[in-house]
């Protein structure tokens, strides 16, 4: 009771404030009891704006949403080549007639050998080109460079260790051939060339001598069968040409010189006549069919032989005689052929004319 009684003025004094106050005793204890607490009021007034409202984050891009990097091209460099690959180098060839003379621009064919001494072959093609300057891209070695010019070649050796340009020197011209008889050009079908190193002289042995008891061989031609107009490239130097005017005897011999980077045009002057051969009963008759014939020389040699009503033969001036068999019976007439003059040779088939025996034909 002592306890209580100590305590029970402040309490009292402590109930007057709140009665004072104008509240109720059940807020002064709100969760007593079973009903739901009070509804206050008015409604909670919203808290107030701050003054610097913070920015709000991004949600982080997707990856369909990055974009997507620019390439960078990479600085242009030199790649080296693999290792197993061997390194090359430029050969750049031009030709020239002579070391100041001009450069030869078309007919050139040039061949590039490599050198394999002790093999069975030496020499092994690697490459060839028919331009006016090729450029060969080939590995460190050793080479031959061999160019053509017509008939004309030429080889050079050369060591292959960098790039380099070499001119080689094409000594070596043109010939040009045509064929007339007095003022009148031959046709090329009756015309033929054949073309000889050297000059005429020296066509049976090296020294121009020909031993005795021997019988003449001339060397092989350079070129045979040139047809007039063609030009032929030969090597510069001294040749002999043979010129044969149809299938008789007119033939013409005579030297020329070809000059590195020149064309030599060489005219042919033959001294002969077309003969169309004809044996009749009378002069101006028609030609017996089925004759053979033979022209010989005064002393004999035979220059042809042919059966036919009426052949033609190219001779050179001069005279000859024809025989003609028909019927088992042989004919003969002498003639004459002058340079420039296309004939006929009538021989008749009368008992004047008729030979008991036959001229021997000497085989030339």
């Amino acid at each position: 009771m002592t306890c209580l009684s100590r305590f029970r003025a402040p309490l009292a004094a402590l109930l007057v404030l709140l009665l004072s106050a104008g509240t109720s005793p059940a807020q002064w204890f709100p969760f007593q009891g079973p009903n739901p607490p009070p509804t206050p009021p008015a409604n909670i007034p919203n808290p107030p704006a701050p003054q610097n409202p913070p920015t709000p984050l991004a949600p982080p891009p997707t990856p369909q949403q990055q974009p997507a990097p620019v390439p960078q091209r990479p600085a242009a460099k030199e790649t080296p080549p693999p290792a197993n690959t061997p390194l090359r180098y430029a050969l750049n060839l031009t030709a020239r007639y002579s070391a100041e003379g001009p450069q030869v621009t078309r007919s050139l064919h040039w061949r590039i050998f490599v050198e394999r001494p002790g093999t069975a072959q030496p020499l092994f093609l690697v490459s060839e080109s028919q331009d006016a300057s090729p450029t060969f891209s080939l590995p460190p070695g050793k080479y031959v460079v061999h160019v053509a010019y017509g008939l004309a070649s030429f080889a050079q050796r050369m060591d292959v260790t960098e790039n380099r340009r070499e001119t080689m020197i094409v000594n070596a011209g043109g010939l040009r051939l045509q064929g007339r008889v007095a003022d009148a050009s031959i046709p090329p079908a009756k015309l033929r060339f054949d073309v000889y190193e050297g000059n005429f002289l020296q066509r049976a042995t090296g020294d121009g001598k020909k031993k005795k008891g021997t019988v003449r061989n001339e060397r092989p031609p350079v070129v045979r069968g040139v047809v007039p107009g063609d030009l032929v490239l030969l090597p510069a130097g001294t040749y002999y040409i043979q010129s044969t005017y149809g299938e008789g005897n007119s033939t013409i011999t005579a030297d020329v010189r070809i000059e590195a980077g020149r064309l030599t045009d060489a005219t042919v002057h033959h001294r002969a006549a077309q003969v169309t051969l004809r044996l009749v009963h009378a002069t101006g008759g028609e030609a017996l069919a089925n004759t053979s014939w033979s022209v010989l020389t005064p002393g004999g040699d035979s220059i042809k032989e042919f059966i036919g009503a009426f052949p033609s033969i190219v001779l050179a001036d001069g005279e000859y005689v024809a025989v003609a068999r028909h019927d088992g019976k042989t004919y003969q007439a002498n003639f004459k052929v002058v340079a420039g003059r296309d004939r006929e040779v009538e021989v008749l088939a009368r008992a004047e004319n008729q030979a008991q025996t036959p001229p021997a034909a000497t085989a030339r």
